[in-house]
């Protein structure tokens, strides 16, 4: 499918070239864009299928996976209020802690971050389209 896009700009040039009437030349743009925004919109139905279908998993390990990720990160990122806390009666000891959770974090590999935000994302896309089809609430 990216192979559509990589023929847009060279037959723009081409249709530049061989319609003259200008009219005719727009609307033969205009079908090109037409034509890439499908094939665009087709690869995103077919990413987005298989996250849907994992969505709606009558399986609780698999339609629970992504929502318990993001609870895990999100509990990562409250862990902020007691470590204020802590600072603000042992700085020394809120420093220790924090360096041993970026020693920690700094540790694991950069493929997992990438897993992380493919997920968030993919998580975030399949739950507008199911709003947006009314088949999610």
């Amino acid at each position: 499918m990216p192979i559509i896009a990589d023929l847009i700009s060279p037959l723009v040039q081409i249709i530049d070239k061989v319609i003259p009437d200008k009219t005719a030349r727009d609307k033969a743009k205009l079908e090109l864009l037409k034509l890439e925004a499908n094939q665009e919109m087709d690869l995103i139905k077919v990413q987005l299928s298989a996250i849907i279908e994992e969505a709606n998993s009558k399986d609780p390990w698999t339609s629970r996976a992504r929502p318990s990720f993001l609870y895990v990160i999100y509990l990562i990122i409250l862990w902020s209020i007691p470590m204020g806390i802590i600072a603000a009666f042992k700085p020394e000891s809120a420093q220790h802690i924090a360096n041993g959770m970026n020693i920690y974090l700094n540790g694991l590999p950069e493929e997992l971050y990438a897993l992380f935000a493919t997920g968030y994302l993919g998580y975030t896309a399949a739950r507008q389209w199911g709003k947006s089809k009314g088949t999610d609430k």
